[in-house]
């Protein structure tokens, strides 16, 4: 079997990419989906008569505009509320709007001048180094109170105990935490500072956010490939081979799987062969919960050792015919004995080793010259939101 374009994997990145294919009036293509139906992390099944999201919380960044077009053509405009952002951090107790740094002014005045005396003297304020590590980064960048009481916690149970094996090279986008910023928000009682992603955002007004992706999915669906699992990927020779021993040849293959999740990858360079196995990942479980809790946050944030979980979303705020919540947590500390519904995501976030950026820079060079492409959150091994990876599927299919 031969096609010109063999995408893998059914995600946001490997949809899209595809359908740009299809407006482009290209049709020699093929997408490889190893399980029943698409969509990836961005999945959503019915849970107590309305849609869950079982791969976590994922929602569309009003700012990207093309990237919004592109996917209003398959769930139209109308189809979609708009919403403000409402993120919040549970301190302890006191629920204060994210980013903490914007908002310190929720905290009572004892507080608010903890924190505005640790921002003072933090690292990248008094002129101190750049430190190398991750837990004395955050330390330097945020303050020593921001750290102990959010930042380093929360990572933890986000990415698990060992923070010193991440990088800080993905950290540059934070803003320093500006002590006069701070200050003056305490004074007037409003956030300074730059707004986080996705400050405006759009959610389906009756579906979960996979119905997005069902429809793109649909619109190629003479292209697609079902349950099956790439097991093998030569990329010198440009084929794979799946588990029902399928062997499809391209003359251009566009991977947005794992690289990790793939058993055999020959026809390339040894020492980057074995690199790959030094990618590191997360895995989260999704658990639904039907109790309400009284907020009006989209989803809320918990540093505190007190629970298990990192994230609640609390769904009937984005999502009007629901209810209930759902909360992500990191599977090593994750308790299966539950009896609620749960979704087990093995590949949730890719890990920002302090190697990774040498890994993939070869592993991508390499493959490209051979006509492989990584493309997405796993493709490329890196953190993106799934506007991101459309924004970046649409860029690439332009090449073609």
């Amino acid at each position: 079997m031969r096609c010109k374009y063999l995408i893998l994997g059914g995600g946001p990145a490997g949809l899209s990419f595809a359908n740009m294919l299809k407006k482009n009036s290209v049709t020699d293509f093929m997408l490889i989906e190893e399980c029943d139906t698409a969509g990836g992390l961005c999945k959503s099944v019915l849970v107590d008569d309305a849609q869950l999201d079982i791969g976590g919380g994922h929602f569309l960044d009003a700012d990207n505009i093309e990237t919004c077009n592109f996917l209003f053509e398959y769930m139209p405009r109308e189809e979609w509320n708009e919403y403000r952002r409402d993120s919040q951090i549970d301190l302890n107790g006191e629920y204060i709007g994210h980013p903490i740094e914007s908002n310190i002014w929720q905290l009572p005045i004892e507080e608010q001048l903890k924190y505005l005396k640790s921002v003072a003297v933090a690292g990248c304020n008094i002129g101190l180094p750049i430190p190398d590590l991750f837990i004395d980064w955050i330390y330097w960048k945020l303050s020593t109170k921001i750290a102990d009481d959010y930042m380093i916690p929360y990572n933890k149970k986000m990415f698990g105990e060992n923070l010193n094996q991440l990088g800080t090279y993905w950290l540059e986008k934070l803003p320093n935490v500006s002590f006069d910023d701070i200050l003056l928000s305490c004074i007037n009682k409003e956030p300074y500072g730059k707004e986080p992603g996705h400050t405006i955002f759009y959610y389906p007004k009756k579906y979960g956010y996979g119905e997005l992706w069902l429809r793109l999915a649909d619109a190629i669906k003479n292209n697609i490939l079902f349950n099956n699992k790439v097991k093998m990927l030569n990329v010198d020779e440009k084929y794979i081979v799946t588990n029902n021993g399928d062997k499809i040849y391209a003359d251009y293959i566009i991977t947005t799987i794992p690289w990790t999740s793939i058993e055999t990858i020959i026809g390339i360079d040894d020492n980057i062969s074995n690199s790959i196995n030094n990618l590191k990942h997360t895995s989260v479980v999704i658990e639904y919960f039907s109790s309400e809790i009284n907020s009006k946050a989209h989803w809320i944030y918990y540093p505190s050792e007190k629970y298990n979980y990192h994230r609640v979303l609390i769904r009937k705020n984005f999502l009007s015919s629901s209810k209930g919540y759902w909360t992500e947590t990191n599977l090593s500390r994750f308790d299966s004995n539950t009896c609620q519904p749960y979704f087990v995501n093995k590949y949730a976030y890719p890990l920002n080793t302090i190697e990774k950026p040498i890994i993939m820079k070869n592993l991508l060079n390499y493959c490209k010259k051979r006509n492989v492409f990584g493309l997405g959150r796993w493709g490329e091994h890196q953190h993106y939101n799934s506007d991101k990876v459309v924004m970046l599927a649409i860029d690439l299919a332009k090449k073609f």
